[in-house]
């Protein structure tokens, strides 16, 4: 458990990693010290700690960088590395144990040492190992066996395999193939249904979830071509998808998360670092400009804790209490405007009406709806539903230059308005529409 201290509430780090003496002399002896395109970065604990009371990181989750040793003597030494320096330094680092793939036996015993005897955090797998791909049929008797524990799966790209050596020199690993190759494996698991059929398996999806949201939309309208062609059977999509956790390290933004809340919810988007591959002070900065966008995005600012560290409390066994997305409804305002304007000036205003919910809905994320009707007995009745992400956003949403010139530009048309604010019957089915939209 997290011990109380200074650091309480403090950031959940679940993209971190431990480079050990004994994993960086074995890739040396192999020659493999570039296998990934660029040099391993220097790591030690004391200098990662530095950077977390810099930063205001509570814990920090580690896992084995690439590329993946081929030895499984030193894949047991780096996951009792990381064992000791976690509970050295109780509350400030967890781990998710390194598998020596792709060896399925070794890797089903290291994971049964590793979360039994260990007591690891969770498991870290390659999206592959020497051309292995997660999905592959041989690699189901381990996910049954980290099913039956109910593990946390880290995932983190690997060199794809194989690869033109020429296309790591023209654009680096981390740049493109890292997204492709996270992208391909949680694609690969989909189709044979690897995380519907393990669903008690739960899985963080690095980098911001790659390049997920557009590849999922498309794999949807491919799959009736596939299975017409036998390529794949039925997928269970909800499922899957259910299953998948983001972090957000990388180059993270609101527009990125909102692109990653068309294929998932609020509660399974995660803060991730990647250090020590990012300079310390860059990280620092990003996690503060992170902490500042999700002050301010007003559609995003319900679910900042979570994002920072609830969702990761939670995943990690860390509390009983699942964070709940809930408050974003509970705090929305909804109203009908109800507006009966003068005959003579209908046709003017419904152009300023127009003109206003357009640019509110393009301009304004916490602007949710503006969705305007005109009474088809009385076209001088209109009525507009607005939703607004929460009263602040109401009140920012009044300030705005295209509301003003709306509200001085009608004023003498208006004949009468009444703006009743409303309460659902039922907020847990708003939920759902909301999700359904999503």
């Amino acid at each position: 458990m997290i011990t109380a201290n200074s650091f309480a509430q403090g950031v959940i780090d679940v993209h971190s990693h431990i480079i050990t003496p004994e994993f960086v002399s074995a890739l040396e002896t192999e020659g493999r010290v570039m296998d990934e395109g660029f040099p391993l970065p220097k790591y030690n604990v004391e200098n990662h700690l530095r950077w977390m009371d810099e930063a205001g990181v509570e814990t920090s989750v580690l896992t084995l960088a690439a590329p993946q040793p081929s030895s499984a003597k030193v894949v047991r030494q780096t996951n009792e590395t990381a064992a000791r320096i976690k509970k050295e330094h109780l509350g400030r680092f967890m781990f998710c144990a390194a598998l020596p793939l792709p060896d399925v036996s070794k890797a089903i015993e290291e994971a049964k040492y590793a979360l039994d005897v260990l007591k690891a955090d969770g498991i870290k797998l390659a999206t592959n190992v020497d051309g292995q791909y997660l999905g592959a049929p041989e690699l189901d008797t381990l996910f049954s066996v980290l099913n039956e524990r109910k593990a946390i799966v880290i995932l983190h790209p690997h060199r794809p395999e194989p690869v033109n050596r020429q296309v790591m020199q023209q654009t680096p690993l981390a740049m493109q193939e890292y997204l492709s190759e996270t992208t391909r494996a949680v694609s690969n698991m989909i189709s044979r249904n690897v995380l519907a059929r393990y669903n008690n398996i739960k899985v963080v999806v690095p980098h911001c979830g790659a390049y997920l949201p557009l590849a999922i939309p498309r794999m949807k309208s491919l799959t009736p071509v596939m299975q017409a062609n036998k390529m794949v059977g039925e997928i269970d999509y909800e499922v899957n998808l259910r299953t998948l956790y983001y972090d957000l390290a990388g180059a993270h933004s609101p527009e990125f998360i909102r692109m990653l809340l068309t294929i998932t919810t609020p509660d399974h988007l995660l803060y991730g670092s990647d250090y020590p591959y990012v300079a310390p002070q860059v990280l620092t900065q990003s996690l503060a400009r992170m902490k500042d966008y999700l002050s301010k995005e007003s559609d995003l600012a319900p679910f900042k804790e979570m994002i920072l560290w609830k969702n990761a409390k939670w995943l990690l066994e860390q509390t009983g209490e699942k964070p709940s997305a809930a408050i974003a409804t509970a705090n929305m305002i909804v109203r009908i405007a109800e507006i009966e304007v003068y005959p003579q000036y209908l046709e003017e205003y419904l152009t300023f009406a127009n003109e206003v919910d357009r640019l509110s809905i393009e301009r304004e994320p916490g602007v949710i709806c503006l969705y305007p009707m005109q009474s088809a007995e009385d076209s001088c009745q209109i009525r507009i539903l607005e939703i607004y992400a929460s009263e602040e956003t109401y009140q920012q949403h009044l300030k705005t230059d295209h509301f003003q010139k709306y509200k001085q530009g009608t004023l003498h048309m208006v004949k009468d308005l009444k703006l009743p604010t409303m309460k659902p019957l039922d907020p847990e089915t708003m939920k759902l529409i909301f999700k359904k939209q999503r």
